[in-house]
């Protein structure tokens, strides 16, 4: 019985973890690398485990990140169950596909360059019929639902409250009469967020695999981000210019939209034409009106006194075609523009930009972390000249950031989810870069008496069973083996 981190150990991406137990090989997560070239050429490399061994997969969530690589496992061999929640299964539905057709379109373009040098083509990493087969492997679970997924291995899923369908794992396992349980808190959301719940506490575990992704620092108050979010409106209005928003698709979008709404009148937001251009982000707001069951009951409230739809807005138009989108250029001064990429390094927004970028009434406001290397980033530092396909692009619009919209836990977010816990169990920290971590692992060890917080290697093994079994399985409704 043991666990072996094969993804985002001492990294921020590419999250996978796999579980022995006995004859069965389950894995948490399933992820893509993501960052540098030379980082994503990693998703390209055989899988360290034979892929038709492995029994089933636990989701956390529909981020790439966790779900990405799911149509290569599949691809190599794997043929079992993939457990999610239904809301997580809806938007891999979306992201997933979408991924496939980023890969195609990707594969293409250098293929045309190849041919040209009479080299030989490549293969997409997956294709969208291969997303498409992926997702027929999905098993939909709720929360708090338990459930016997293979022998000697019982599941149940918590709210992690990070985007629709996030979860925190329970995993209870049995091997040869001993028994542990482990708890993975996957992505754990920002306390006090528009919309979802807060992340639901666990109180047992034999040993917790814990995010760090903020171990090291405090996200802002939400009272300051809205406050600022209504100050860049209002001098925005007043210089009558465009406003710019690459947002990320998927809960960052619903966020602004949702805040929109809660503060039309306070941010004057009736004398502003709202354009969503992101075909994904209009797909992934169905898919958060629909899942109504997950919301917080500020959340539900607003979806009740709005007829349903608690992104819904007067002045908010969705603009599917790229017809449509192209019609937004010829509009000077009054747009309100979300459209992804999220850090403007493809989709839409580079398209405003330049028709936008130069100007300097208009104002391009970021709500997102901005990766070293994006476009995003070299904006948020104070370019001022980028270069859009091959012409440079002078920057006179105001570049803001808005920092306080992180949809992870910080620091004390962290520390009071796993002070939840009884007797402070071994934890292992993953999901995070060095700095944080450290730091995170450090106040753990002062505040809980936890000496030895784990920080695994890249494919570090674990032998569970070195560690001491404490858990009662009454709590799981699972004792006697039941289902």
């Amino acid at each position: 019985m043991d666990i072996q981190f094969l993804g985002a150990a001492r990294e921020v991406t590419g999250s996978c973890f796999l579980i022995r137990v006995g004859r069965r090989r389950l894995l948490v997560d399933c992820g893509l690398i993501q960052g540098a070239p030379e980082d994503e050429e990693r998703n390209r490399e055989p899988f360290p485990f034979a892929a038709d061994r492995i029994d089933a997969v636990v989701l956390t969530h529909a981020h790439l990140d966790h779900s990405g690589r799911l149509p290569l496992l599949v691809q190599a061999g794997f043929h079992g169950p993939i457990y999610t929640h239904r809301a997580s299964r809806d938007l891999c539905r979306i992201m997933l596909k979408d991924a496939g057709n980023l890969n195609e379109r990707e594969a293409e373009a250098v293929n045309r360059k190849r041919a040209r040098r009479r080299l030989e083509p490549v293969e997409p990493l997956y294709t969208v019929k291969e997303a498409q087969r992926a997702m027929r492997r999905f098993r939909a679970l709720d929360y708090g639902e338990t459930r016997r997924i293979l022998p000697g291995v019982w599941l149940r899923l918590r709210d992690a409250g990070h985007i629709l369908g996030s979860a925190i794992v329970e995993l209870w396992l049995e091997e040869d009469g001993r028994r542990r349980k482990l708890v993975f808190s996957g992505d754990l959301g920002h306390r006090g967020s528009p919309i979802l719940r807060e992340p639901e506490c666990v109180e047992e575990a034999d040993l917790v695999v814990m995010e760090s992704t903020y171990g090291d620092r405090l996200h802002r108050s939400w009272a300051a981000t809205w406050q600022e979010m209504g100050a860049i409106l209002q001098e925005a209005r007043a210089e009558a210019g465009n406003i710019l928003i690459p947002a990320f698709a998927v809960g960052r979008t619903q966020e602004l939209l949702y805040a929109f709404g809660k503060h039309y009148r306070e941010w004057g937001l009736d004398d502003w034409s709202v354009f969503l251009d992101s075909p994904m982000a209009i797909e992934t707001t169905r898919v958060y009106t629909k899942h109504q069951e997950v919301y917080d009951r500020e959340a539900t409230q607003r979806s009740q006194r709005n007829g349903g739809n608690p992104f819904a807005l007067p002045n908010l138009q969705m603009t599917r075609t790229p017809k449509q989108s192209m019609g937004i250029n010829r509009i000077r001064s009054g747009a309100i523009i979300i459209a992804g990429s999220g850090m403007c390094t493809g989709g839409r927004i580079k398209h405003h930009l330049k028709h936008n970028l130069w100007r300097d009434a208009a104002h391009l406001v970021f709500v997102g972390y901005q990766a070293r290397g994006t476009l995003g980033r070299r904006l948020v530092d104070g370019a001022r000249e980028v270069e859009l396909w091959g012409e440079p692009v002078k920057v006179g619009a105001r570049v803001h950031t808005v920092g306080g919209f992180s949809a992870h836990a910080d620091s004390d977010g962290l520390r009071r989810w796993y002070a939840a816990f009884s007797g402070s169990p071994a934890v292992v920290l993953v999901h995070g870069e060095e700095a944080p971590m450290e730091t995170l692992g450090e106040k753990l060890a002062a505040e809980r008496g936890r000496e030895g917080v784990l920080r695994p290697q890249p494919e570090e093994r674990l032998d569970l069973t070195d560690l001491p079994g404490r858990t009662g399985w009454s709590t799981g409704g699972i004792e006697g083996g039941g289902e």
